[in-house]
């Protein structure tokens, strides 16, 4: 039997792991298949090793790990692989694949778009708009942001479109920000490319207010956990047949 389990970040943040875990028990809700279980890398319970064991135990003869990563860094890379490979040793009749993180996407851009309308229904031409990844050191992340800023700037044809990172790469955060709001002729929509709620959005929240506070006008746009696209990315990557991930790992 196939079972199917879900790999979060995992956050400090208790509202953040509430919110993680109300959206994979949304997923669950719609995705047919009899064992799901959620697990996260880090920081919050369940881990991967108990959602791993878990479903053994509810019957599993395959498991298909489905990481809620919005791209490919060193945790897809490196830290889950290794997280499964003692548990891949352990119940070695057990077949293991692992779906693709989500990767750059139209429908992700569009959702971005939708999020920085949320936030500045009246947007126009004179705004700017900055988005804050988490950050890594791995060149592709980087890369995946110079395409995620170039969709954007198509979709919404704004003066301005950047990104900063809130650790790993240049430019940092307050950099960036500091950077975008000197140069913008109007208002500046702040765009988190996180999922949930956490430390990291709490830090860039904190720092929105009090330029809001100062005059700034500096406007924050949601997280994007709560976009249908994210739900539906998640609920297409669960029910894909076995043997359709390009990040298999037997």
């Amino acid at each position: 039997m196939r079972a199917i389990l879900y790999v979060g970040h995992g956050t400090r943040s208790k509202k953040g792991a509430d919110e993680a875990k109300q959206f994979l028990e949304h997923v669950i809700r719609e995705v047919k298949s009899e064992i799901q279980e959620v697990s996260f890398l880090e920081l919050t319970e369940p881990f991967i090793d108990e959602g791993f064991i878990r479903c053994v135990e509810r019957g599993a003869t395959s498991i298909c790990v489905v990481p809620i990563f919005l791209l490919s860094a060193g945790h897809i890379k490196k830290d889950i692989p290794e997280a499964l490979e003692p548990l891949k040793q352990r119940f070695p009749d057990i077949a293991v694949e692992m779906a693709d993180p989500f990767g750059v996407r139209q429908d992700l851009l569009d959702a971005l778009a939708e999020l920085i309308k949320d936030a500045a229904p009246d947007v126009n031409s004179r705004d700017s708009v900055l988005i804050v990844g988490r950050g890594s050191s791995d060149p592709v992340i980087l890369d995946n942001f110079a395409s995620i800023v170039a969709g954007v700037k198509e979709r919404m044809a704004l003066e301005q479109v950047e990104s900063c990172y809130l650790a790993a790469a240049a430019p940092s955060f307050q950099d960036g920000i500091g950077d975008i709001c000197e140069k913008a002729s109007g208002r500046v929509i702040v765009v988190p490319y996180l999922l949930f709620e956490g430390l990291l959005l709490a830090e860039v929240r904190t720092e929105v207010h009090t330029r809001s506070r100062n005059g700034e006008a500096v406007l924050l746009a949601s997280p994007l956990g709560k976009q249908q696209a994210v739900i539906d990315i998640v609920k297409n990557r669960a029910s894909l047949e076995e043997g359709h991930y390009a990040a298999a790992h037997h």
